[in-house]
């Protein structure tokens, strides 16, 4: 599915669509339409962990949020060697707007969230 980002993805300022690709529950691909050597693997955070935050009203806006509208959420992941070592930064979550296909990176303030790191490894939430 593609998408329109809106604001700016961290880092990748001139990233303005993307395209993503599930590759099973947990992990997906999110790749430039533009730039095929920008690509991110996301993971759907709520197959690992409790994850709730308030959406900035801004970011409501930018993704033209209301009460009805159908959101994803995904966290972008670093590979490490082995995968286990690989880093999820649950404090900049990417949020999708299903209804018409918006996509923000969300920055959320460390203080709000202390439950919510910038590096925790995959490995940290095994059961």
């Amino acid at each position: 599915m593609r998408y329109d980002v809106r604001g700016e993805l961290l880092g990748f300022p001139d990233v303005a669509n993307v395209e993503i690709v599930e590759i099973d529950t947990l992990f997906s691909t999110m790749k430039d339409t533009s730039d095929e050597n920008i690509s991110f693997t996301i993971v759907n955070p709520y197959a690992l962990r409790e994850y709730s935050f308030d959406l900035p009203t801004d970011v409501k806006v930018l993704l033209e949020i209301n009460e009805n509208s159908q959101l994803s959420v995904y966290n972008i992941l670093v590979i490490q060697k082995p995968l286990e070592k690989s880093t999820i930064n649950f404090l900049a979550p990417i949020v999708i707007n299903n209804d018409n296909n918006k996509l923000a990176q969300v920055i959320l303030e460390p203080r709000k969230h202390t439950d919510f790191g910038m590096a925790e490894t995959i490995e940290s939430f095994k059961e």
